[in-house]
């Protein structure tokens, strides 16, 4: 009886013990995600505000071109952020 209850215990530990590690794991994990899109939305908003500069001085071209860094720029930042968090996942 006794080394049951011991028994009990240890996988008591373990179990809940396991659960605290995947809790953390996912807090990291959405941390990493938020991070990757608030960088996103940052690249994102550099590259209309240059776009909308480039405008203001007559470059029509410029600007397009401007907008496209920017969103390419933030598509790369939201490839990071997940990435990030897929390995924060797994960790």
């Amino acid at each position: 009886m006794k080394i049951f209850t011991i028994v009990a215990m240890a996988f008591l530990f373990v179990f809940v013990g396991m659960q605290r590690f995947a809790q953390a794991d996912e807090m990291k994990a959405n941390i990493e995600d938020m991070k990757g899109k608030a960088k996103a939305n940052a690249q994102e908003s550099k590259g209309e505000v240059k776009a909308l500069t480039e405008e203001a001085k007559g470059n029509e071209v410029s600007g397009a071109v401007e907008r496209a860094k920017g969103k390419t720029k933030a598509a790369g930042e939201r490839i990071k952020g997940k990435a990030k968090e897929l390995k924060a996942k797994t960790e």
